[in-house]
């Protein structure tokens, strides 16, 4: 700990590369602090914990601040004051009818479920979904494999060939897209 009260001094005194000394030491404990706030969070976050930590770590020892650290504390105590502001400024921006603040978020499953599906419904969501595998055929295999056989989304994703991450942005366009579809 006299490591990480060290280099905090030698980041004050301005030295270049003493940033890059004190993100390992203080990483896992940072990365704690940046967990237990993410899970007082609203569920389906696109933060991550990892995500928070790096930007609030970028604050801390942001080169055109100068920060004064009294301690070890201190700097844990700065850390989670700035990802709180972190969290504080995302919900901010979520709440801004620009990023969707206005609107409710629906599940698609429920709107539009395959097994209790009537007919029209049934046929219209075949007819969307042909329209959509005309413009995005990897993006429709994703929703076959989700909707019609039930795979989870990593399962999905191994079956077509593409990752994880790709599958989750696939998914969340394919309902968007569809969603807008059936609507209209």
């Amino acid at each position: 700990m006299a490591e990480v009260t060290r280099i905090l001094s030698a980041i004050e005194q301005g030295d270049p590369d003493a940033s890059e000394k004190l993100l390992p030491l203080v990483y896992d404990e940072l990365k704690r602090l940046a967990a237990q706030k993410m899970a007082h969070e609203k569920a389906g976050q696109t933060l991550q914990a990892t995500a928070l930590v790096h930007e609030a770590y970028i604050r801390l020892v942001d080169a055109e601040e100068q920060q004064h650290w009294d301690s070890r504390g201190h700097f844990f105590a700065a850390a989670a004051e700035a990802m709180r502001q972190i969290l504080i400024d995302r919900a901010r921006k979520k709440k801004r009818p620009k990023h969707g603040g206005d609107r409710q978020r629906v599940d698609f499953a429920k709107v539009f479920p395959v097994t209790e599906a009537a007919p029209d419904a049934l046929l219209a969501m075949d007819e969307a979904l042909t329209k959509f595998a005309d413009e995005y055929p990897k993006k429709a295999a994703l929703v076959k494999l989700r909707y019609f056989t039930g795979c989870t989304l990593a399962e999905a994703a191994d079956l077509i060939g593409i990752s994880s991450a790709t599958a989750n942005r696939y998914w969340t366009y394919a309902r968007a897209w569809l969603y807008n579809e059936l609507l209209e």
